[in-house]
């Protein structure tokens, strides 16, 4: 039993030292940091992260690791865990990191004006007037029979 404890206990420091790892702020940690505090990331992609930060200014995200030269979309999505930006806030993988890029649609378009459209709307026949009464003969008349000859008649 004294063995199942000592083997629990191993197992509870091996896993101690993940879940209490701290989390790295990409806009403040150094090279060094950098390179321990995250996984995927070695000396020369800290040594570019650091530059590129002095250079363009702080990160906005952790998705903004893909615009460091030398670190792709592999090793952004690696590091998500464990980096944050700024103020200590999680960076949480994005859909748009976990999707196919979209293409974008051209600024310039083809779209025709509102004054073309109108131009081109079929137009509607006028509804035709009917008479408020319609006319009716003034007399109603019968038919008149024909007369037949006599002769043309059967006998009876």
């Amino acid at each position: 039993m004294k063995g199942l404890h000592v083997l629990l206990g191993l197992i509870l420091a091996l896993f101690s030292t993940v879940t209490f790892a701290q989390m790295v702020d990409i806009n403040t940690a150094t090279a060094d940091q950098l390179e321990k505090g995250l996984k995927g990331i070695g000396p020369a992609k800290a040594a570019a992260i650091v530059k590129y930060r002095q250079e363009h200014g702080a990160f906005q995200s952790v998705d903004d690791l893909g615009k460091v030269p030398g670190v792709g979309d592999k090793t952004v999505l690696g590091v998500k865990a464990s980096a944050t930006v700024g103020g200590g806030t999680s960076a949480l993988p994005s859909t748009s990191a976990l999707t196919k890029k979209v293409p974008t649609v051209p600024a310039t378009s083809t779209v025709p004006s509102t004054s073309t459209l109108t131009n081109k709307v079929p137009t509607v026949p006028a509804t035709p007037t009917v008479p408020a009464t319609p006319s009716v003969p003034a007399a109603v008349t019968t038919p008149v029979k024909p007369k037949i000859p006599a002769a043309a008649l059967p006998k009876q």
